[in-house]
């Protein structure tokens, strides 16, 4: 069990491929709902993928990088290091553009957000203020009613017995009875 206040860490090499993407979205909601931030699930999972597609859209060869998620007193912090050494740039508002408003949306979704150059290439990241979600206590659940409960045999009418003194007509009789 993680405590409340211990650091988190998470590192994954992967191949920034179009495939690959959502499944590290699932790999990091189910990282932050382990570490109860699902308060920013949203907006982490939204920056991971933008970096991600960056790294997809603008390396050359194969596309390796390393996502690290990070959590400590309050702070998360969300990292893509590549290969390439080229920053990327934040591009003015292009309200109709198709490409190029992901730094635009990490900026609009972050605490803050940089980038900073490598011997190997380039880191980009993102931080945002978290605290991990209480502890919702368990608590039990009444029996869900079945239905040996809620109808006794003793109450329905014998099968050979008409319902009501109504004889009972053969397109009622069941599929087995025919």
């Amino acid at each position: 069990m993680v405590s409340n206040d211990s650091p988190r860490q998470y590192t994954l090499s992967l191949h920034a491929t179009p495939d690959r993407i959502p499944q590290v979205r699932r790999i990091v909601a189910a990282h932050l709902r382990h570490w109860r931030l699902e308060n920013i699930l949203q907006p982490v999972s939204l920056g991971v993928c933008e970096l991600l597609t960056n790294v997809h859209r603008h390396t050359e060869g194969d596309r390796p990088c390393v996502l690290e998620l990070r959590w400590a007193r309050g702070q998360f912090a969300a990292s893509v290091a590549d290969g390439d050494p080229r920053l990327p740039r934040l591009q003015g508002p292009q309200p109709f553009a198709e490409r190029g408003r992901g730094l635009a949306l990490i900026a609009h979704l972050s605490d803050s957000w940089g980038t900073q150059p490598t011997p190997d290439g380039k880191v980009v990241w993102f931080t945002l203020t978290a605290q991990p979600q209480a502890l919702r206590p368990l608590r039990p659940l009444p029996p869900t009613p079945t239905l040996s409960t809620t109808v006794s045999v003793s109450a329905l009418p014998p099968l050979d017995t008409p319902a009501h003194g109504l004889a009972p007509h053969p397109a009622q009789w069941c599929l087995s009875d025919a």
